[in-house]
Parts: C-alpha cells; sequence; structure tokens
C-alpha cells in the first residue's frame, strides 16, 4: 500500500468512525432511526403494556389448558418482542406483558380477542345450507360478505358440520404473492394445521370442491371468511385469497385464526400502559459501566500491542457503533441483561485480534519482516478464530430456531456479535495494521516482538486438576442438595422460574421508582426474608405492582399493614394473587433441547474439522464441566436464578468453546509438524503454552467489561457480572488445564488399546 493512499484511507475510516457514531448516538431524521435511543428497549427499561385475560366459560380451567394457551399466547406475542411475557395469575387469568409499547388499545386491536375458531362446511351431511355464501355490496357500494349462519355452534357441532376447531391450525400468516392467472400481487392468508387437522381438512376440501361449496371460518360469534374451495388440500397448506381485500385485512383475518386456536376462551378483564421495572438509574449506571469497561480495554490492547493495539482499538470503535444500528436494524429488544450482554461482547470481540497479534509477535520473533509477519499471522490466526466462531454460530442458530422469548433475543445478540467481531478482526483491523504501517510506523519494536515461550508441563497435573474439578462439582451438588432440604429448592429459582405473588395497591402520592425501591422495596424484602422483588408503576396512576415470593396468608396482611401503617395505603386498594413462572415449562424445555442439539451439532463440527472425535469430546466435556462448576457458584453463593441464567450459561459456553478451539487447533498445527512421533505429552504442553498468553489477555479484556458491570452497575446487573466473573475463570482454566490433557488422555489409551489388539 502506498503512503498517499494510507493516509486517504487513514483519513476515510476517521470519517466513516465519525458518521456511524453520530448515528449510532444521535440518529437520522426526526425518528432517531438507527441510534441508540431508537432500539425497543424491555419492560426493565422502558415499560410497556400488560394486559390481563380472564377465561370465559370454565370457572377451573384445567393447568393442562392454561399452559397450553400460555404457550401459544407466548408464540404470538414474540412478533411484538421476543422480551414479551405471559404468565398465569390465579386459578383463571394470564397476563400478558409486551415492551415498548404505550397504546393499550391499539394492541388489543392487532392481537383480537381470544375465542373460539370453527372451520365449518356449507353443507351437513344431509346437504342441507349451514350459512349463507357469497358477497354483496352495502349502501355505500362496498363490497361485504353476506354471511348468516342458519344453526347454533351446539347443532353444529351435533351434526358433523364442523371441519375442525382452532386447536389444530399451527399458525396463520398474511402475505402478499402473485396471482399466477392474472399476474398481479395479491394478498393472501396461509394456513397451516397439524397432522389431525390436516386429515379431517382434506375429506373437507373434497368434498367442497366436487361440490362448489366454502368453507366458513367461525370466530367470536361471527363468519370472519368464507372462501370457496378450488382445490383438494392434503398436505395441511391452505392459502385464503383476500379478492379485493387489502393487506390490513388479511393481516386481520391471519390474528384473528391464530389467536382464535386457544384452548381456551378469554375475555379481557384489564390493560394497563406500565413503566420501567428500573428507574433511570440503571441505564445511566450500565452506561458508566460501558464506557469504563471499553476504556480499559483500550488502554490493555495499545499497552500490551503497542501499534496492532491502537488498530484493534479503532476497530473496536466501529464494532460498538454497528452493534447498535444493527440491533435498531432488526428490531432486536434491548433489556438490562441485553446490555450486559452487550458490554460482555465487546471485551470478548477482541480475541480475533489477540490470537493474530500473538502470530504476527512469534513471526518476528523468527526474524521475518514486519509485513511477512503481518501476512503469515493473519493467516496462520484464520483457522482457530473461524473455527472458534462457527462453532458458536452453531450453537446461536439452533438457539434462534429451537428457543423461545429472551432465549431467540439473546441468539441474535450473539449472531451479531460473532459475525462483526470477524468482520472487524479480519478485515477492518488488518487494513489498519497496512495503513499504520504504509504512513511510517514500520519499526518492529512498534509491534512487540514475540518471546521464546517456555514449556509449562501441565499435564504433569493433569489428575490434579481432574480431581480439583471433581470435588468443586461434587461440592456443588451436596450444597443443593443441604438448599433443597432447608428451602425446598436446590438454586435459589426467581419469579421467572417458580412465580409467586403478585400485590397491586395505590399509593397516596406519586413515588418515582427509585422512590418506590429506595423506600418500599427494602420493608418487602423485610417481610419475605428475600431480595428477590419485582416493581412496576402503572403509567399515568398512582397504582404500582409488587411482585415477590410466594406470600402465605400472614404474610400478606403483614404486606398490608405495613404499606397502611408507613405510607397511608388504603388497604381495599391492596389486591394480591398468586402467578406463575414466566419462563413455562415449555420454554425451559425448548432451551434444554436447544442446547442438546447445539451441543451435538458443536461436536459433530469439531470431529469434522479436527478429523479427530477426541478433539469434539473433550470440548464438550469441557463445556459440561464449566457449566456444572458456575451451576455450583449459583448454589453456593445462593444468587437469583433468572431470566439471565440462561443467557449467563450460553455466555460462558460460547466463551470457553471459544478457548478450547484455539488450544486445540495449536495442537493440530503441532501434530501436522511433528518429527518426534514418541513425545506426545511435551507436544501438548508446548501448544498450551504457545497460546498462553492468548488465553489469559482475553480473559482480563473480558473480565475488565463484566468487572465494570460488578462496580458501576445496579443490583439486577451484579447479579449477571458475578456468575460470569465466575465463568469467565472457570472456561480459562478449563481450557488451560483441561481440555488438552482430557484430549492426551483420550488420544494415549485409545493408542494403547488398539496396539494391544
Amino acid at each position: 500500500m502506498k503512503k498517499s493512499r494510507a493516509v486517504i484511507g487513514l483519513i476515510v475510516y476517521v470519517l466513516i468512525l465519525g458518521l456511524l457514531g453520530y448515528t449510532a448516538v444521535f440518529g437520522i431524521g426526526a425518528d432517531k432511526s438507527g441510534s441508540a435511543s431508537s432500539i425497543k428497549l424491555g419492560l426493565d427499561l422502558a415499560g410497556g403494556v400488560s394486559i390481563t385475560y380472564q377465561v370465559v366459560g370454565d370457572e377451573n380451567p384445567s393447568a393442562e389448558d392454561m399452559s397450553d394457551t400460555i404457550y401459544k399466547l407466548q408464540q404470538r406475542v414474540q412478533n411484538y418482542s421476543t422480551e414479551a411475557q405471559v404468565y398465569q395469575e390465579g386459578s383463571d387469568r394470564i397476563n400478558i406483558e409486551i415492551p415498548g409499547v404505550t397504546d393499550a388499545n391499539a394492541i388489543l386491536e392487532e392481537l383480537g380477542k381470544p375465542g373460539s375458531l370453527y372451520f365449518i362446511a356449507q353443507t351437513d351431511s344431509e346437504g342441507n345450507n349451514n350459512y349463507e355464501a357469497g358477497y354483496g355490496v352495502d349502501a355505500d357500494g362496498n363490497i361485504v360478505p353476506q354471511y348468516m349462519l342458519t344453526k347454533t355452534i351446539d347443532e353444529l357441532l351435533a351434526d358433523g358440520s364442523v371441519i375442525i376447531t382452532g386447536t389444530e391450525v399451527v399458525d396463520a400468516q398474511a402475505r402478499a404473492q402473485q396471482d399466477q392467472q392474472m399476474g398481479n400481487v395479491e394478498n393472501v392468508v396461509t394456513l397451516t394445521l397439524n397432522d389431525e387437522g390436516a386429515a379431517a381438512f382434506a375429506k373437507a376440501t373434497e368434498k367442497a370442491y366436487n361440490n362448489g361449496e366454502s368453507i366458513a371460518i367461525y370466530y367470536d360469534d361471527t363468519i370472519v371468511s368464507a372462501p370457496n374451495v378450488n382445490a383438494v388440500i392434503t398436505d395441511g397448506n391452505a392459502i385464503i385469497t383476500m379478492g379485493q381485500g387489502g393487506a390490513e385485512e388479511a393481516q386481520q383475518l391471519a390474528s384473528t385464526i391464530r389467536i382464535g386456536g386457544l384452548k381456551l376462551e378469554l375475555e379481557e378483564l384489564r390493560s394497563n400502559v406500565v413503566g420501567a421495572q428500573l428507574g433511570s438509574e440503571a441505564i445511566h449506571s450500565s452506561l458508566i459501566a460501558a464506557a469504563v469497561g471499553f476504556a480499559l480495554v483500550i488502554i490493555f490492547m495499545i499497552g500490551v500491542y503497542y501499534v496492532s493495539g491502537l488498530a484493534a482499538s479503532l476497530a473496536l470503535c466501529l464494532y460498538a457503533e454497528l452493534m447498535v444500528i444493527l440491533l435498531y436494524a432488526f428490531e432486536a429488544t434491548l433489556t438490562l441483561p441485553g446490555i450486559a450482554g452487550i458490554i460482555l461482547s465487546v471485551g470478548m470481540a477482541v480475541d480475533a485480534n489477540v490470537i493474530i497479534f500473538a502470530r504476527i509477535r512469534e513471526e518476528l520473533a523468527t526474524g521475518k519482516t514486519v509485513q511477512s509477519s503481518f501476512k503469515i499471522g493473519f493467516n496462520k490466526a484464520l483457522s482457530a478464530i473461524l473455527d472458534g466462531n462457527i462453532t458458536t454460530l452453531i450453537a446461536a442458530v439452533v438457539l434462534y430456531f429451537m428457543g423461545s422469548g429472551t432465549i431467540r433475543g439473546f441468539s441474535i445478540t450473539l449472531m451479531l456479535g460473532i459475525f462483526l467481531s470477524m468482520f472487524t478482526a479480519l478485515f477492518v483491523t488488518k487494513f489498519l495494521m497496512n495503513a499504520l504501517y504504509a504512513v511510517g510506523i514500520q519499526s518492529e519494536k512498534a509491534y512487540g516482538v514475540g518471546k521464546e515461550h517456555k514449556t509449562i508441563h501441565f499435564l504433569s497435573k493433569k489428575y490434579f486438576f481432574f480431581g480439583l474439578s471433581a470435588v468443586v462439582i461434587v461440592i456443588g451438588f451436596i450444597v443443593m442438595g443441604i438448599n433443597k432440604t432447608q428451602t425446598g429448592m436446590p438454586l435459589n429459582y426467581s419469579l421467572d422460574f417458580v412465580g409467586g405473588t403478585s400485590t397491586t395497591m395505590t399509593l397516596n402520592e406519586d413515588m418515582s421508582i427509585e422512590e418506590i425501591d429506595a423506600q418500599i422495596v427494602p420493608l418487602v424484602e423485610g417481610i419475605t426474608g428475600d431480595a428477590n422483588v419485582q416493581t412496576t408503576k402503572v403509567a399515568g396512576s398512582n397504582q404500582v405492582i409488587i411482585k415477590t415470593r410466594t406470600l402465605n396468608v400472614e404474610e400478606r396482611e403483614k404486606f398490608a399493614d405495613t404499606m397502611v401503617t408507613n405510607f397511608g395505603v388504603d388497604e381495599s386498594s391492596i389486591t394480591a394473587e398468586t402467578i406463575s413462572a414466566t419462563i413455562s415449562s415449555e420454554m425451559q424445555s425448548d432451551a434444554v433441547k436447544a442446547i442438546i442439539v447445539s451441543t451435538i451439532l458443536m461436536l459433530i463440527y469439531i470431529w469434522f474439522r479436527f478429523k479427530d472425535i477426541r478433539f469434539g469430546a473433550s470440548s464438550v466435556i469441557a463445556l459440561i464441566h464449566d457449566v456444572l462448576v458456575v451451576l455450583a457458584f449459583y448454589a453456593i453463593v445462593r444468587i437469583s436464578v433468572g431470566n439471565t441464567f440462561i443467557a449467563c450459561m450460553l455466555t460462558i459456553v460460547g466463551y470457553s468453546i471459544n478457548a478450547t478451539i484455539v488450544i486445540f487447533d495449536r495442537i493440530r498445527e503441532n501434530l501436522r509438524d511433528r518429527r518426534d512421533r514418541d513425545d506426545l505429552e511435551e507436544l501438548v504442553n508446548k501448544s498450551i503454552s504457545q497460546t498462553l498468553s492468548r488465553s489469559i489477555f482475553t480473559s482480563l479484556t473480558t473480565f475488565f467489561m463484566v468487572a465494570a458491570l460488578e462496580v458501576f452497575g445496579v443490583s439486577s446487573i451484579r447479579e449477571f457480572a458475578l456468575p460470569l466473573i465466575a465463568g469467565i475463570i472457570c472456561g480459562t482454566y478449563s481450557s488451560i488445564c483441561l481440555t488438552g490433557a482430557m484430549w492426551y488422555v483420550f488420544r494415549t489409551k485409545l493408542v494403547r488399546k488398539k496396539a494391544a489388539k
């Protein structure tokens, strides 16, 4: 690269950095598109809409029907936000909380009134009409449906005219498609049925098609559509054309079908716009943590890697700006744990840079030129960077498609972080280093010359490390057993996992959420003996909702007396209801399945890439080890296990697998160059020692970010940061002390058995 081009390139990069930085902070246009302030925020940061539905027609709905209805509603409200929560209140009510929304009526209109949905044949088995089909024209000249039921639903159910109910509908979506005959674009609604519904629908559509009849969709005492059947549908996938109906009508019909497919009929009981669960202090402290952590990472990178560190820091700034803009573009909902996850990802983003810089220094130590060292260093680091990130990407993709709720939100952030970190490290950092070299910074000392790695004999202590890990894990299980005996739960599960009591009351004065947390929450914690308290304000009123662990009758009375005595609350305004977990058993099951599938796929990928299943087996065992150790940490320290728990565990898994891949990549490389076939133990020790600086430095940069969260964050952030610190330490330990040793043991034992045979 010529000096003039390098200067121009650096100037252009700085201008792009400034432009993207301005966009990330201030946005574009009146709506501030692309800025941090335009990103959707979760209930904890910005509040949203809270809707309560009451079951109709069944005073004692079964737990199975309630659970099924909650799960289906959870899948539907994710169209608004992956952070939306659905949970049971009392025995026959369901709460829906959707963040980032301020118009409850608009949500109710779009979501619809959950009720009974039926698909009805036009004629019964004797050929009698069940309804009038077709369209007519009203007084204003508008085309309107001429639907009229001639029988009641009970009569239609009795004579077999009801083909399927909404429970057989898996999904309904509105979209636009091109008309094959006319060539114009038309609005349609696509239906997907389950196997039982598909079989019944196939018979019904065959009859209707042969007789030129229609099938009506009946919902909430009204026929909402009665399309003619133009083909026999055997695969359970149908398309309803909207005729002259527009996109809005198609969306409305699809929404009606989706919401009508619930097992229970629901009606709105109440709806409120609720304020943020956390005050402005939470965002302020998080921004301080981000600034401090980011500054520490930049100081560390420049202090250790000199000019290379400067290039990485400039690339890291671009990473942070692009992350903000892409979060807006992908309509991700940002919660406080999400902010923590992004801050953490900044620390992890330097990982690829550290791998590259270590390789460059090794090449400089052999006497190669700076430019040659650049080229070789990037090439040698490529396989470790790709394998580590692709392995983590596999997990993220599986979590997105198989997970739900906060799991999907986490996977989006994770995928964005992976792509951005690879882009900035492999392209942006490389460009900046070559440009800085071209403008005149060409001394080897400016980039740092690597020192000869003294081989540390890690494998000589392998059985000590194995034993130490086993002891920690066993202690964790023992503590969980003790906790189970004393409290009934092995871990300190939060409301997200076990539910609790939701108490609503009206204060005599308008208190901010910070004032509530400072004055009311400590008194509540004194009653419950538990710090797991969530507070929410209803917008435009003095009404406050406080969620705690499940309270017994005595505790509820004490709660009411305390509020009346200390704050003059009218006792008649205090109501308490038992609420279910916001993370349902189905969501937990989805998460477990996703983790199992992603682990298997990671094992297969590592096996394929390293041509040795022992690498994959060692990696998976190390991941299980890290999860169990952090689980022991949760049990011993009694940290609350809430919706951040799964994100925390997944972050640790991704962090650990990256560190392991780097060591295995060096073992693979040294095996290719190996001459002494008998000294395998020395080769493994050498490989771990060669990558030791990378393992330690990456851990330090990540630690800086997490430590800033622990120091400056609010309590909920600290509950996320503390186990992450434990996970970073554990992941570093397992990668250095366990994975290489396990691979060596597997390799030598299998070789000996083969030789013996």
